[in-house]
């Protein structure tokens, strides 16, 4: 199942609700440029669209189904779940000790992330920067989650691609920090030990209340519900946030590392 697929069976929806695509766009309160785009491949579907138009069309579910077909096809198996409760959350937090988190990364810094040590193709690191650069479609939706991110000082020194793509990396988190749903912290290098050293970590907040969390090892990520874990990762996340610069700080603290204005 691909993409071009998918379109096939969005545009068979609309053609059988008699709905064209200015009436899908008003029915599920999307711009019909957006509607467009999507027809026409230029932007990738979202799981939110897929679960609205699924909605409007009385498809019951289908298109979700299909997009989540289309994206095993493109991602590891173990991702596409948190992909889907990503893409539904209400609130995301992360936490990251080593790099800047993916849904915050420039395609240089991704490249460069996914590239060291040669462990995929060049076809397969540019499916996986694109699927990552697609994820971050998210924080610029019209109701976008919260987004709180917390981030070690190691993070934003670690030299990831170059100088150049630290810098511009930099830059990007000063723009993304600027958006109204997305909040940033840094945890100094002042603060020494915390409870964040031994990995990264994320929780959403889903719609009906219930959170998730979803953590990796070397191996593999895995998505955990399990309310003892969910409640010991917000243990750490509370204590994060306490060792935390405060926003503005964190963001002066960012001028002061970027290189050029």
């Amino acid at each position: 199942m691909n993409v071009e697929m998918w379109i096939r069976a969005l545009k068979a929806a609309r053609a059988g609700a008699d709905v064209s695509q200015e009436g899908l766009a008003a029915l599920i309160k999307w711009s019909p440029s957006t509607v467009a785009a999507i027809e026409t491949g230029r932007r990738r579907p979202t799981m939110e669209f897929a679960v609205a138009a699924d909605q409007a069309l009385g498809t019951g579910g289908l298109l979700a189904e299909l997009l989540q077909a289309a994206d095993r096809q493109r991602l590891p198996s173990w991702f596409v779940p948190w992909r889907t409760h990503e893409q539904q959350a209400t609130r995301l937090c992360e936490f990251e000790p080593c790099l800047v988190p993916g849904l915050l990364q420039t395609e240089d810094y991704a490249r460069a992330v996914i590239s060291a040590g040669g462990l995929h193709s060049a076809a397969t690191v540019a499916e996986l920067v694109a699927v990552r650069m697609e994820r971050q479609q998210l924080l610029h939706r019209d109701e976008p989650p919260l987004c709180v991110f917390v981030l070690d000082e190691n993070a934003l020194r670690r030299p990831i691609g170059g100088p150049a793509v630290l810098d511009a990396q930099l830059g990007r988190l000063l723009d993304l920090a600027a958006l109204p749903s997305v909040r940033l912290h840094v945890i100094s290098l002042d603060v020494g030990a915390h409870v964040g050293l031994i990995g990264g970590f994320l929780l959403a907040e889903l719609p009906d209340g219930e959170r998730v969390t979803y953590v990796e090892d070397v191996a593999r990520g895995h998505v955990i519900d399990d309310p003892e874990v969910v409640r010991l990762i917000d243990r750490k996340w509370d204590s994060l946030l306490g060792e935390a610069l405060s926003t503005s700080a964190s963001l002066d603290l960012l001028r002061k590392l970027k290189v050029t204005p």
